[in-house]
């Protein structure tokens, strides 16, 4: 475990862009990279991931290493997934202090991340962090979820109306089909705020940074899971209709779906957003 916290100088905006220039970098848009330059949320979010000495860190998307820097401070090791070829000499520069970060090119929706924890932290606890690009929080989030990792929390920053929605509580305006998703797999719960301002370059929207607590087991039984979400996604994605009409996508026809909301007691009339978890997947079950 490294001693060495977050430099002063990498939440400095000159030194930053001295640093990025002597690289050749320049931001990409398509990438999302807005890079923290706030300097009391990383220490926030490193200490809310609970890393220690004893345990192991999963981040994607290190960006200049910011936040790398503090978890290396707290934990035993550190493994930054970054996307962008051009930012692990950046980094090689910026963490050349810490000796417990390993930094692994390539796209963390298609590396093997299981085996990746396997090999870099073996019976370590791990944990996931990071300031996740906007443009793909979602998918992500569910890879990391639905893969069933190894890993105690994930605490991540996203945009603050992707942390309303996930952390939003079932039969809210708020709450959609990844919402339900994610309570399947995770306790959900907002940390704290994150203005705009606290990025270079500064986005159009403020942030916020998530806490999901990752479940040993589910909190409700369905059978078939992969039918559960399908039911889920069909029910919100046409919210505005009865689950009776949503649901005939499925193929279902309305006779079989009265007699199956039935067992779960759901009227004929509700809407997808009325529904609990346990009530979708009675509802798949009975399916």
């Amino acid at each position: 475990m490294s001693d060495n916290t977050t430099s002063p100088r990498l939440t400095d905006i000159s030194h930053i862009r001295d640093l990025l220039e002597r690289h050749g970098f320049h931001f990409s848009k398509k990438l999302g990279q807005n890079f923290l330059v706030n300097p009391s949320v990383c220490p926030r979010m490193a200490e809310a991931c609970g890393a220690n000495a004893d345990s192991g860190v999963l981040e994607i998307g290190p960006g200049i290493g910011v936040l790398t820097r503090e978890l290396a401070a707290r934990a035993g090791k550190v493994v930054a997934i970054e996307l962008d070829d051009r930012l692990p000499p950046v980094l090689a520069e910026t963490l050349a202090e810490q000796d417990n970060v390993e930094i692994v090119s390539g796209d963390c929706l298609k590396i093997d991340l299981a085996r990746l924890i396997a090999e870099k932290f073996g019976d370590r606890s791990v944990a996931v962090c990071a300031n996740l690009p906007y443009y793909i929080t979602s998918p992500i989030i569910m890879r990391l979820l639905e893969s069933r990792l190894p890993v105690t929390n994930i605490t991540v920053m996203v945009q603050k109306e992707a942390a309303q929605r996930l952390c939003a509580k079932p039969g809210t305006r708020e709450a959609g089909a990844v919402t339900l998703a994610v309570q399947y797999y995770a306790e959900a719960e907002t940390l704290f705020s994150v203005s705009r301002g606290s990025f270079l370059p500064a986005p159009n929207v403020d942030s916020a940074v998530i806490r999901l607590t990752v479940r040993q087991t589910p909190p409700c039984k369905a059978r078939d899971e992969a039918l559960m979400f399908r039911i889920i996604r069909a029910g919100f994605g046409q919210r505005r209709k009865t689950l009776l009409n949503s649901l005939g996508t499925l193929g279902y026809s309305k006779d079989v779906l009265t007699a199956a909301m039935a067992a779960p007691g759901v009227p004929p009339t509700a809407r997808a957003e009325q529904l609990t978890l346990e009530q979708f997947a009675a509802l798949a079950n009975a399916l």
